[in-house]
């Protein structure tokens, strides 16, 4: 079986065969702990986090600002924790809570604890789990207040720059996922949209006009039951970054949401294969590197 690196190395060579337009930088097999540059001016970038079976996603604004959207598992906490300390990331002025699932906020506690935060949003919804619970109290224990996560939410709108919620637009869901704080990110050219563990119910509630972009994070993992076609044709990507452990037991990404991207001609990047994912935009261009 080949390696991480190995496979890695197989799908560059792959896209570069079929003549897909996927620009790497030239560091994107990294050392193993080797961290991206500081940011330069005018860049945004976004780390796809290797939580293992989670989502965490870190996002560092042209305008200085941090988010971090989520955190894994609890497990996952101090390595998402280490890895804002090895970019020199003393304060968060974004955190966000996509939906109360352990693999989402489990790893936000250590987080909480230890870097001061700006805003903090999650959706109007409980859980009965005790690391739901532990979650509540790290975050009302540090001071903070909760903002509600919600369609139409506006964090940043700049000039050049804006940053807010597509979904949940609805109240009351019978799965915790379709919950999900749907975040889109618009820098310049450039849109990235961010969808937690939203499923097929919450993708046809998100407006339409508004999900266009480059850039899809796949909702719950690769699920059958997110990235539906008709969502998958409203936005249009390029690329979609799928987060998921290595050899899961829910079978992400299901082979079904494989070959919709496949069909939809959308170049697909994997935590799972490819370890920490990041993009770097100038607002014009598209640049991935990993981290493994």
């Amino acid at each position: 079986m080949l390696s991480r690196k190995g496979r890695l190395f197989l799908i560059i060579l792959l896209l570069l065969i079929s003549g897909s337009f996927y620009r790497f930088s030239d560091r994107l097999a990294l050392a193993p702990q080797e961290v991206p540059a500081p940011q330069k001016e005018g860049e945004m970038r976004v780390h796809f986090l290797d939580v293992g079976q989670g989502d965490s996603i870190l996002i560092e604004l042209p305008n200085a600002q941090r988010m971090l959207i989520d955190g894994g598992t609890r497990s996952a906490g101090d390595s998402v924790l280490g890895y804002l300390q090895t970019l020199g990331i003393d304060t968060l002025d974004y955190l966000i809570a996509t939906h109360p699932h352990e693999d989402h906020i489990g790893g936000l506690i250590r987080v909480v604890e230890d870097i001061p935060l700006g805003k903090v949003y999650m959706p109007k919804v409980v859980h009965t789990s005790k690391t739901f619970e532990n979650f509540v109290e790290a975050v009302v224990g540090k001071g903070h207040k909760f903002q509600r996560a919600r369609a139409g939410v506006v964090m940043v709108d700049d000039k050049d720059l804006r940053v807010d919620m597509l979904a949940p637009v609805g109240e009351n869901y019978d799965n915790l996922n379709n919950y999900s704080a749907v975040v889109k990110l618009e820098y310049k050219n450039i849109g990235i949209i961010l969808m937690g563990d939203a499923e097929t119910d919450s993708e046809q509630e998100i407006d339409s006009a508004r999900v266009r972009a480059q850039v899809l994070k796949a909702g719950h993992h690769g699920s059958r039951t997110s990235t539906s076609p008709g969502f998958l044709e409203s936005v249009s990507p390029t690329y979609a970054v799928i987060s998921c452990g290595e050899d899961n037991d829910y079978g992400h990404p299901h082979p079904e949401t494989l070959e919709r991207l496949d069909s939809a001609r959308v170049s697909v990047l994997r935590t799972d294969q490819l370890g920490t994912v990041v993009l770097t935009t100038d607002g014009r261009e598209i640049v991935f590197t990993g981290i493994d």
